[in-house]
């Protein structure tokens, strides 16, 4: 591309590539474009890659200065804008865009690999352990050499002729079958669709859920209401819908997502087998047993089978509640609704019929009170009282109207990083919620570069001029989400090698983010937060009494989904070699007699929307979900400990002290020291297994199997 195609007119003016702005500035993402993506990159990599042949080459004394400055000095810009390309291909999908994306995916592959392959550049590191100033290196520089060295190693750094070549094959492959793999499930639920002329059949779906199907449809110019897959609508469905045709139609749209039962343009079974066939043999070439026994190595875990057993552990006891949960629903399903053959897409909705009934209130009416403007309000009020810190709107340019932009400033007014939240579902943007980052904070000399970081959900949108309004669960979301945003804005480390997201072991990434959720269940928090959205006032205390009592409802079902999740990921990823799509099938239906209460249809195809295996960085880690939850339980565990009692008789777990001690301890580290070691450091032991059990309701008085 020449140099007059690669610029851009603006306002009636010329600019430069975007992406290539200056590392320190915020980037103007109203004028990215496609062809910027693909012109930046290649030149992008060229840099890099001169930077670390010079580097290789350098025959002077191996320093700091020497190796790691010019690498970070060459790499950020590159990396700032990859992050750039990726997080607009997950949250504006357009085939403009994805073919970019698509375009540079095998050109970065390469950079990467070539990177981890070059042995001149891992004999600088070397020498650098090696040297006398290794043992002057601050601690935190110490262990950047260290892991460098792991991270070479497990990169294929030894490896010769064939295998060496091979190596390289294979990590362009996988990230081209991971990428498609994401493709295909992203396609399946935007393609997806349900369009219902009756309007008896939406009989008990809520009123904004239905005008917005109802919009949906007239926007294709059709007459009807427009159902998808997406979860602002398919989750009230399957929760509300008393037509049972019509959650059963739901649920098999969705458990059918990119597999042979459902479109088949998009199934993802060769996808599959294949990355697990690549996956072990990566692990095979490296010298490991198999893809589990290799991820491991940059975990806090040890090997597989001790997560087996702590997953078995957790397991057992669970198992009685969810036992209890499954009993309870089929004896309410049969007696108040009629359903004598409880099948899983009646679960949703009948769970809530007996949470209803139980508690007398819904997720409905809880709903109205938390409108997305006051919770992020209240949001903000928990972390300026936990951390000290504050938030402030800012004007910049954004890749969708709806996109909010925050200044993260300490008490003393300086600036911690930058904040850019997306919370709105729509079309072509990617499922789920997600915390990534744009940079990391780094220092060089005087200068303080801060983060930059995204925090995307799939909220419902406003409605009809109403504000967009959040069940508590999405309330629960945006807190553990907030809580990956914190890790990173927080940070005190200035090396970025050294940064939460590049070096906290994956075990141990999640507990920032599950430490946040304990506060959406606190009285004093949950005021903070709601307003209705039609009178203003704060969430009734009887009602909150409601909730809080209700906590627990199902989380011996919900635990063991959570369990089954993590055993099939780590029973399919410890085998020697791939699976045909036949074996991983049935690996997850042994799971699932193994741990599971509630057994789905033959032709339910869940591994083939499991993204965060197959296209995230989750494979034979899944398990860090509950492993990081004892540590969050047993950390939250601390603020329980130190918490006051208010004038009313209400707990006030928002200490600063212990807040403090948490920012210092945990957040402010990143990955200067092991997980564990910053664990001890807060909590002064080890951690236990208590907390979790405890807020969870499974104490020790629980019925036994």
């Amino acid at each position: 591309m020449n140099q007059a195609s690669e610029k851009q007119s603006i306002s009636d003016s010329m600019t430069i590539n975007p992406l290539l702005a200056p590392i320190s500035s915020l980037l103007d993402y109203a004028s990215i474009r496609p062809e910027h993506i693909e012109s930046a990159i290649p030149s992008l990599i060229e840099e890099a890659r001169a930077a670390v042949e010079k580097v290789a080459a350098d025959t002077g004394p191996a320093t700091w200065q020497s190796v790691v400055e010019p690498l970070e000095d060459a790499s950020e810009r590159l990396w700032r804008a990859w992050s750039v390309a990726g997080h607009l291909n997950g949250v504006l999908n357009t085939p403009e865009i994805r073919n970019a994306y698509n375009a540079c995916l095998p050109a970065i592959t390469a950079y990467s690999t070539w990177v981890g392959l070059h042995k001149g550049l891992y004999a600088q590191y070397r020498r650098l352990k090696e040297s006398g100033e290794f043992n002057t290196l601050p601690p935190e520089r110490q262990r950047i050499v260290e892991l460098a060295l792991r991270d070479f190693r497990l990169s294929g750094v030894e490896l010769e002729g064939e295998a060496r070549e091979r190596y390289s094959e294979i990590s362009d492959e996988a990230a081209q079958v991971s990428q498609k793999f994401s493709e295909n499930a992203l396609d399946a639920v935007d393609q997806w669709e349900l369009l219902v002329t009756d309007e008896q059949r939406l009989a008990g779906i809520p009123t904004d859920v239905i005008e917005a199907a109802r919009s949906a449809a007239a926007d294709s110019g059709r007459d009807g209401w427009k159902l998808t897959l997406k979860m602002p609508c398919y989750l009230p469905v399957m929760q509300h819908a008393r037509d049972r045709e019509l959650r059963a139609q739901m649920y098999r749209g969705y458990a059918t997502i990119a597999s042979d039962q459902g479109d088949v343009r998009f199934d993802n079974s060769t996808l599959i087998e294949r990355l697990l066939a690549l996956r072990a043999e990566e692990a095979s070439l490296l010298g490991y047993r198999s893809f589990a026994d290799m991820r491991l190595e940059t975990r806090m875990a040890d090997n597989p089978a001790q997560v087996l057993d702590f997953l078995r552990q957790l397991a057992s006891r669970a198992r009685p509640y969810g036992e209890r949960d499954l009993e309870e629903l089929n004896v309410f399903a049969a007696q108040e609704w009629g359903i004598a053959d409880l099948q899983p897409w009646d679960v949703p909705f009948v769970s809530e019929r007996l949470r209803e009934a139980r508690y007398a209130y819904s997720e409905e009416e809880v709903r109205q009170y938390f409108t997305e403007d006051r919770v992020l309000e209240g949001l903000f009020k928990v972390v300026g009282r936990l951390f000290g810190v504050s938030m402030h709107p800012i004007s910049t340019p954004v890749w969708h109207p709806e996109v909010r932009v925050f200044d993260v400033r300490d008490a003393g007014n300086a600036s911690l990083g930058t904040l850019y939240m997306d919370l709105h579902s729509r079309q072509g943007k990617q499922s789920g919620a997600w915390v990534d980052s744009e940079r990391s904070r780094r220092r060089k000399g005087n200068t303080l570069i801060t983060p930059v970081v995204y925090l995307t959900c799939n909220f419902t949108p406003p409605q009809n001029g109403r504000p967009s309004l959040l069940t508590h669960d999405d309330v629960i979301t945006l807190f553990h989400e907030s809580g990956h945003a914190l890790h990173a804005l927080l940070s005190k480390v200035d090396d970025p090698a050294a940064s939460p997201f590049a070096s906290v072991e994956w075990d141990a990434i999640e507990l920032p983010s599950q430490f946040m959720e304990n506060f959406c269940w606190e009285w004093t928090v949950v005021k903070s937060l709601s307003a209705h959205v039609d009178t203003g006032e704060p969430l009734p205390r009887p009602l909150y009494d409601k909730m809080l009592a209700a906590r627990n409802f199902q989380s011996g079902m919900q635990m063991l989904r959570q369990i089954e999740f993590a055993l099939f990921d780590m029973l399919i990823h410890r085998r020697d070699k791939g699976l045909s799509i036949t074996e991983v099938l049935k690996t997850l239906d042994e799971v699932r007699q193994e741990v599971a209460v509630l057994l789905p249809p033959s032709w339910h195809r869940f591994p083939h929307n499991f993204s965060h295996l197959f296209a995230g960085g989750y494979g034979a880690g899944y398990y860090s979900y509950k492993w990081a939850e004892v540590l969050s339980a047993d950390a939250y565990a601390a603020f329980e400990e130190a918490a006051r009692v208010t004038d009313d008789g209400t707990r006030d777990t928002l200490d600063a002290a212990t807040g403090r001690r948490f920012l210092e301890e945990v957040l402010a580290v990143g990955g200067t020291r092991p997980a564990a070691d910053s664990f001890r450091a807060f909590r002064g032991r080890e951690p236990k297994l208590d907390a979790l059990l405890r807020h969870s309701g499974m104490v020790e008085e629980a019925p036994v199997a």
